[in-house]
């Protein structure tokens, strides 16, 4: 690995961190809608980070999915509900932030 890669790992997973931090800061104060986005992106930053570690990345959202399910969820690696989590939190915020009238 060079530390290029490293140093995007080291960063995907600080905003990784940062994500999840605001989403409590969102869930204290009442912002559940924006909350999942934030949820979202703290599993979308680490997802991207540890496919980093293997030298996969792509450009959007669904190929880190795909990527994800094939060499950690289907390959045993992870446990099932980690891929059904990943996928959960995909459908609620683009609901949150797409669709009227959800709560």
């Amino acid at each position: 690995m060079t530390s290029e890669e490293k140093a995007l790992i080291d960063y995907r997973m600080e905003r990784a961190d940062e994500a999840l931090a605001e989403a409590e800061l969102l869930l204290e104060h009442g912002h559940a809608r924006t909350a999942v986005n934030r949820l979202y992106y703290a599993c979308f930053y680490a997802v991207s980070a540890l496919l980093l570690t293997e030298g996969h990345s792509a450009p959007k959202h669904s190929r880190v999915r795909a990527l994800f399910d094939q060499h950690w969820i289907k390959a045993g690696r992870l446990p099932r509900d980690a891929g059904k989590l990943f996928r959960k939190l995909f459908e609620e915020r683009q609901r949150s932030d797409y669709s009227d009238l959800t709560s």
